[in-house]
């Protein structure tokens, strides 16, 4: 793959979509789809009737077409259900399945792909959050099967993703250590998937092996996945912490700052000659939205950047349209604003969130919102009392936290950014047929400076224009 200058960011669960992947990669940057919760999202699509028939043209080319008619038959409700009625929600994720869910997951993260690999010839990637570890395997079969060409994680530190990679590209079982809290040392926390089980043999011709790319938050942690990785790692993007969704913690400690975020300090550079040390291409993310950063990312030794919050607001991303446009005008009359929220995130990890009304960062939608943990992406395994693996999360209700362990003063503050990020694409469940799921948008830092991307006297604008602008040639799109 001949290294983009641009890498359009992974972001949240469907805002990086396969419609602005598509746009991208189109363009001869790298489009990446988020391949979070895609198991959701393509139910949730299904039950809105498929609008576009875009699931169906991607099912029907699934190369196991009793799996898609299986995903078609328990989702798919001609004309879409009533606004009123709930979604159906597939089985919440387990280390041993079910294994209904396995095969939903390998068909929506190929969905997904194929779809954004339609109509061009480029490179196409998907991002995973290492965190959310349960989905890993089936998720990178499926993207594989659908021919994706780069795999890019963060959140973690994910030494067993190329060695998976490889096996499964071979059509050969894989496993991924699950981390579980309290586990003891001779607890088997393998997760497991046999690629085999889809269809009971197992294909004889490889697939093509993706590039992998670490998402990285300093030099160190790079240099430990290009030592200790169990395959090859091909690059790295760089993160910085006024880059979007999750951060890394600060290196320097808890330390808050005068609007309750954390501070971050000179522990928390990246230094670049140990990443130019390295050898392998490299990637700046987190305020390089502009065509003089990618210009000093250049001459620093990178490859180009990787740019998130700029491709979040066009329109071809899957954030809704009511957001994006209450976003932009928030640009235009200065008054945008991004807090790095320490509390928000089950995971503990610094959250960036837009202040934005009619979302949970309003604290009286907040406090209005009944405590359900009925996604379960983000929960923590945990060793229960009988040596068995348990799911816990500080966003679910008080008491069961508690009564699995947990501390009451972990759940202050916490959010359920699950089903707030689903309801930011439109997809949001609806309870007892009136309280409808509200959003958390997160967005990075350079949310300020998007204006640059939009025509004047509109509020709207597209992938195009962002590629334009930041590679600083007016008629080259």
């Amino acid at each position: 793959m001949t290294s983009p200058r641009i890498i359009q960011g992974g972001m949240g669960v469907g805002v990086s979509n396969w419609q602005l992947a598509r746009a991208v990669s189109a363009l001869g940057q790298l489009g990446v789809v988020s391949g979070t919760a895609l198991d959701q999202i393509l139910a949730r699509r299904l039950q809105d009737g498929d609008p576009g028939g875009h699931m169906r043209r991607a099912l029907s080319r699934f190369p196991l077409p009793a799996l898609a008619q299986e995903v078609w038959e328990a989702y798919y409700i001609p004309g879409g259900k009533p606004a009123s009625a709930s979604y159906k929600a597939p089985p919440m994720p387990t280390p041993d399945g079910p294994a209904n869910l396995r095969r939903l997951t390998v068909v929506a993260n190929f969905v997904e792909v194929t779809l954004a690999r339609e109509g061009h010839s480029n490179p196409v990637g998907i991002n995973y959050l290492e965190k959310i570890q349960i989905p890993h395997l089936p998720s990178l079969y499926g993207a594989m099967l659908a021919g994706v060409g780069v795999v890019l994680m963060g959140a973690g530190i994910p030494t067993r993703i190329p060695g998976a990679i490889d096996r499964l590209a071979n059509h050969e079982p894989a496993t991924y250590p699950l981390n579980v809290t309290g586990a003891l040392a001779d607890d088997d926390n393998l997760l497991r998937f046999d690629p085999a089980e889809l269809s009971g043999d197992r294909p004889a011709a490889p697939l093509a092996r993706p590039q992998f790319l670490a998402i990285v938050a300093s030099d160190v942690l790079a240099r430990t996945l290009q030592k200790k990785s169990n395959g090859r790692v091909d690059g790295f993007v760089v993160e910085g912490p006024t880059a979007g969704g999750h951060n890394a913690p600060p290196r320097g400690g808890g330390s808050l700052n005068s609007r309750g975020e954390p501070v971050y300090g000179e522990r928390d550079r990246v230094d670049l000659d140990r990443m130019r040390a390295l050898g392998l291409p490299f990637w700046l993310a987190g305020g390089y939205g502009a065509p003089a950063r990618l210009a000093e990312a250049i001459a620093l030794g990178a490859a180009g950047v990787q740019v998130g919050t700029a491709f979040a607001l066009c329109r071809e991303s899957g954030l809704r349209s009511d957001l994006r446009r209450d976003l932009l005008a928030r640009v235009a009359a200065g008054q945008a604003e991004v807090v790095t929220d320490p509390r928000a995130s089950p995971t503990g990890f610094p959250f960036k969130v837009a202040v934005l009304d009619g979302t949970l960062s309003d604290a009286n939608a907040y406090r209005t919102r009944p405590r359900i943990c009925d996604l379960g992406y983000l929960r923590e395994a945990y060793r229960s009392s009988d040596g068995q693996v348990a799911f816990r999360c500080p966003a679910e209700p008080v008491s069961v936290y508690v009564s699995k362990g947990g501390s009451e003063a972990d759940t202050r503050g916490r959010k359920c950014i699950c089903n707030a990020l689903v309801a930011n694409i439109g997809h949001g469940q609806v309870r007892a047929g009136k309280y409808h799921e509200l959003g958390l948008v997160t967005a990075g830092d350079d949310l300020v400076n998007v204006g640059q991307f939009v025509p004047a006297g509109s509020l709207d604008y597209g992938a195009a224009d962002v590629v334009r602008t930041l590679l600083g040639s007016p008629g080259a799109v």
